[in-house]
């Protein structure tokens, strides 16, 4: 499995391991706000988590933990994803997707490991494009995938919550 680095940051294949920091991560209101409007139980999180280490080893990648390298501070995750999203239009590529605690934004932390995820996924999956959802009520996550090359081009209604859809075009170094 892929482990990433930034200038701060180190992204690692999510783990067993990071089970307590994902409990207080998806416990937090201001985290899951633009999310699913309501904190995770601990078996929520449990599942949650098992979903992601299968899906590692199912399509050979998944969510990394985002990590500070010196503290080792838990920061919150970003993932090239395959969740099969029940919507229309249905997602027809690689779903990239991230969070992080609220503690850390505004930091550019998010910006470093998206970006880090999307230049791992250019260089290694070679796919077209990626695609992200993002509710429009959050416009810090707009903001971002807006600045990482995501452009709107539908929007959808997923879980009874409109979102809009955002594709960003495969980038090929050079």
């Amino acid at each position: 499995m892929t482990i990433l680095t930034t200038d701060r940051l180190t992204l690692t294949p999510v783990a067993v391991s990071d089970l307590n920091d994902l409990i207080g991560l998806w416990a937090d209101a201001d985290f899951t706000r633009h999310i699913m409007g309501r904190g995770l139980s601990e078996e929520e999180v449990w599942f949650r988590l098992l979903r992601d280490m299968g899906h590692w080893q199912a399509k050979g990648y998944g969510n990394w933990s985002i990590r500070e390298t010196d503290s080792g501070a838990y920061v919150g995750s970003v993932g090239v994803l395959d969740y099969r999203r029940e919507m229309t239009p249905a997602f027809d590529a690689p779903e990239l997707g991230w969070g992080v605690a609220p503690v850390f934004q505004g930091q550019g932390l998010a910006h470093e490991a998206v970006q880090a995820a999307l230049d791992w996924t250019d260089a290694y999956r070679l796919e077209p494009r990626t695609v992200c959802m993002i509710s429009p009520e959050n416009t810090a996550s707009v903001k971002l995938a807006e600045r990482l090359g995501y452009r709107p081009y539908a929007e959808a209604n997923y879980k009874n919550s409109t979102v809009t859809l955002f594709e960003r075009p495969r980038t090929v170094a050079g």
